[in-house]
């Protein structure tokens, strides 16, 4: 999706109410960032708010392909336009990242965990906010989560483990059918809680965190050799000489 409509969305009442309900998911994992440098990659920037101002450092990486808007507003800028499978970052610079509008947007999202599992340092912690494929939010298109590919949990399982991130911590968020009805707005956060507590299915995302593999697994590979055969040197007469006619 294009920046101008990720920021349409979250300035409409049913975009705060959506971007209350995920901080609440992603505060309860994350309840303080005081001293890291936190990262948020894709369209993070309704949620960075939450570490802007306890962390030693937070930035917003947004790919070339969706566009930048200045963040935030009122300061000196830190969000930035970058290559998502090339991020402008040495080698385990940064303790967190959070990716938000990223993974089911990304052309190659395996190629994008494998980026980010390079900038993250060793003991660092990654969020992901993806849209649920069994919730109804992605059945419209009204809502940034209906687009880009959708994950269930065990594809998400499965594409972390092939890019060397062990999951850690699931929760779920957005219960409430994405309509900007006002009773149902006022009534969203009883729609999280009956959900949560009953495990309902069909969240409209799922919250994941996960650790880099600092140890990761290498496949081994039998290394071919090559038979040649030995050879053993052969006596072979030689040819009489001929002899001159006188």
């Amino acid at each position: 999706m294009d920046v101008i409509d990720l920021r349409n969305f979250y300035s409409q009442h049913l975009g705060i109410v959506a971007r209350r309900l995920i901080n609440r998911g992603i505060r309860s994992r994350w309840p303080s960032a005081k001293g890291q440098r936190v990262l948020g990659i894709g369209y993070p920037t309704p949620y960075l708010g939450l570490f802007r101002e306890d962390s030693e450092r937070c930035i917003a990486f947004m790919p070339a392909a969706q566009g930048v808007l200045k963040w935030p507003t009122a300061r000196p800028t830190l969000a930035s336009l970058v290559d998502e499978y090339a991020l402008p970052l040495p080698d385990a610079a940064v303790d967190r990242i959070l990716l938000v509008h990223a993974l089911e947007m990304s052309d190659d999202p395996a190629g994008l965990l494998r980026e980010v599992w390079r900038v993250m340092a060793p003991s660092g912690r990654m969020i992901m906010v993806i849209p649920n494929r069994r919730g109804v939010w992605t059945r419209t298109d009204a809502t940034p989560f209906g687009h880009g590919r959708p994950y269930s949990r065990s594809q998400i399982t499965e594409l972390l483990r092939q890019t060397w991130f062990t999951p850690t911590g699931w929760s779920e968020a957005l219960f409430m059918p994405p309509v900007s009805g006002g009773w149902l707005l006022r009534s969203a956060l009883a729609w999280e809680r009956v959900g949560a507590a009953l495990s309902l299915p069909f969240a409209g995302v799922l919250i994941i965190e996960a650790t880099k593999q600092v140890y990761r697994v290498i496949p081994a590979r039998r290394q071919r050799i090559r038979l040649i055969p030995r050879l053993e040197p052969v006596l072979v007469p030689s040819a009489p000489a001929s002899g001159r006619n006188g």
